[in-house]
């Protein structure tokens, strides 16, 4: 009941979509998401506030690596 909360497992495209962290160099925002490879169309799926942020986006779709575009 009371302890750490589990992250749901979610999936996406590995094939046709890559995972990015589009980053503003004016205000420093980020954002993750996937980008679709063959046309470069990219889905927000969450806004990064802080590294916890980023951690929970990438065990929540099973990633190890994320690019950083600008």
């Amino acid at each position: 009941m009371f302890g750490k909360k589990k992250t749901e497992k979610k999936t996406y495209d590995r094939e046709n979509q890559r995972p990015v962290l589009k980053c503003s160099i004016c205000n420093g925002e980020q954002v993750a998401g996937f980008e679709d490879i063959r046309t470069g169309r990219f889905e927000e799926v969450m806004f990064i506030q802080s590294d916890k942020d980023l951690h929970t986006f990438m065990e929540m779709y099973g990633v190890d690596n994320v690019t950083k575009k600008y």
